[in-house]
């Protein structure tokens, strides 16, 4: 599978060198999103200047379109409501995004934002099932339509030429991602229909995509990034599921979205209909122009979440369908193959746009682990990222845990909830380090991989070095450098180490002081 590529060592070093960085494997850089949506919204230039120092390039900003509508939970739309003009939504529910667009564009950073669930109840469709949690209704049949006239809303006001009353023109966003995991009920509903043979969530989110699609270039973002899927990586499989709420696996889903069967044969007769697919071979021939989203997004993203204590290269097994981070060379052949059924060429770079380990502390259930693993695994998979040439971005969910009092299960945070770093996580996250194989003989260079995330803020070419201290005991000694070239501070590398021992990156910041990775074993033979 592409995503677990062995590493090619371009350009070693020994003892004492100075090795040059390269970057040569990747097809294109790999940028770093980062979400932490409560500290940008109670303290946006303090969460972001501390985000930028870190050496995150973009955020992502959750915006909820019920959240957003006025009557959510009223069943008749308001009467009168121009849902395509941005002042007919409230100017203090717009305040929180404002501030923080506006707070991002002042220090250069990005922001995908994700226009996302769920519905104002008055968007949604009939035949909610009787006793559906008030939580879920929202995620029930949503009219695209009615989406489509929010997203204009939010394309207009942050066009780059629309100034609320007594401010000044607001900056513009040029990333979006639509929607939010499609493909879990909780989202959307209902992701599947008679005992969940078929699939009705994808032609959900088709209509969504379509909807969005359009909203944004009537509003000037047609040159956007724009990502598509943001899917879930898992689903459930056994019995009468995924039924209304429940979770679809994520290649079943993009199979149905694209009206394929597991062959990637366009789908035919009364199993595209029921898919809301064309029936026949020549109405198969406009599916990709009445679906441009579908075949031109800048990308398609996965949140492709570990499973629990394994090691993030080990796939779950008996699930075929699965999305998780190593299964992402089948999500890229299943994106593939339904592009190829209609004779487009789409090879959709992969985004991660949510990712993390849950940790104990603070939580105490079976997949959280202990911080200083947590690092170790943070870094493998974002090795096995880096070498995966399709993968474009790097993402980290959250920055600080949600307080006790919020009951969260997933406490993923660099920080503890009280602002603590979670170290070594926090490290890992700025500098982070990894040796494929941390075993040699003597003489033997060892591959040295990582990153000096920072480096993407600075002008001048930046050094890090390699430092090691033997097993024996005794300080960190630098025993080679590495010029950093590439654009977002990766480098792959080698170097020889004299004995077993324990290594590190080390980095000086410009006026700032030295930084350092996390601490990982090398043992010499």
């Amino acid at each position: 599978m592409c995503a677990l590529a062995v590493a090619v060592v371009v350009g070693g070093c020994g003892g004492g060198g100075k090795a040059q960085a390269t970057s040569s494997s990747r097809a294109q850089p790999m940028e770093t999103i980062f979400e932490a949506q409560s500290q940008l919204f109670a303290n946006p230039g303090q969460t972001l200047d501390e985000l930028k120092r870190i050496g995150v390039d973009d955020i992502k900003v959750f915006m909820q379109w019920n959240s957003m509508a006025p009557n959510p939970l009223g069943h008749k739309r308001p009467a009168g409501f121009d849902a395509a003009n941005p002042d007919a939504y409230p100017a203090a529910l717009w305040a929180p995004y404002d501030e923080v667009i506006r707070a991002a564009a002042a220090r250069g950073m990005g922001v995908d934002l994700a226009l996302e669930g769920l519905a104002p109840l008055w968007a949604t469709g009939p035949g909610v099932p009787a006793g559906t949690s008030p939580g879920f209704v929202g995620a029930w049949e949503p009219s695209a339509k009615e989406y489509g006239l929010f997203v204009q809303a939010v394309g207009k006001r942050y066009s780059g030429h629309f100034t609320p009353a007594g401010s000044p023109v607001l900056p513009a966003v040029h990333f979006w991602s639509i929607w939010n995991e499609p493909n879990y009920g909780a989202q959307l509903a209902p992701q599947a229909v008679d005992h969940s043979t078929v699939e009705v969530s994808p032609l959900l989110y088709r209509e969504l995509v379509d909807a969005a699609w359009t909203a944004l270039g009537q509003t000037g973002h047609g040159g956007d990034q724009i990502l598509i899927g943001e899917v879930a990586p898992r689903g459930q499989t056994t019995g009468d599921q995924p039924g209304n709420f429940s979770g679809m696996v994520p290649l079943r889903f993009i199979r149905a979205l694209y009206c394929v069967d597991q062959s990637f044969h366009p789908l035919t007769g009364t199993a595209a209909t029921l898919r809301g697919c064309p029936a026949t071979a020549s109405a198969s021939k406009a599916f990709p122009s009445q679906h441009p989203g579908l075949f031109h997004a800048s990308g398609f993203a996965v949140h492709p979440y570990p499973q629990g204590q394994v090691t993030p290269n080990v796939a779950t097994a008996n699930e075929p369908d699965y999305a998780d981070l190593p299964k992402l060379g089948d999500l890229e052949s299943t994106l593939d193959g339904a592009a190829k059924a209609y004779g487009q060429d789409t090879r959709f770079p992969i985004y991660n746009t949510e990712f993390g380990y849950q940790t104990n502390p603070p939580e105490t259930i079976q997949r959280a682990i202990p911080p200083t693993l947590a690092a170790y695994y943070l870094n493998w998979a974002e090795y096995i990222s880096w070498h995966n040439p399709r993968v474009a971005s790097w993402d980290q969910y959250l920055l600080t845990d949600p307080t006790p009092t919020s009951k969260s299960n997933f406490d993923t945070g660099l920080e503890f909830y009280t602002g603590k770093p979670k170290n070594p996580m926090y490290d890992a996250f700025r500098m982070p380090l990894y040796l494929p194989n941390s075993t040699g003989k003597k003489g033997q260079a060892i591959d040295v991989w990582g990153c000096v995330r920072p480096v993407h803020w600075l002008k001048a070419p930046q050094v890090a070095s390699i430092q090691f201290k033997p097993a024996g005991g005794g300080p960190f000694k630098t025993i080679d450098r590495v010029t950093i070239t590439d654009k977002y501070g990766y480098f792959n590398t080698s170097a020889k180490f004299p004995s077993s021992g324990s290594v590190r990156i080390a980095w000086s910041s410009p006026g700032k002081g030295q930084f350092y990775s996390r601490v990982a074993p090398v043992t010499i033979h």
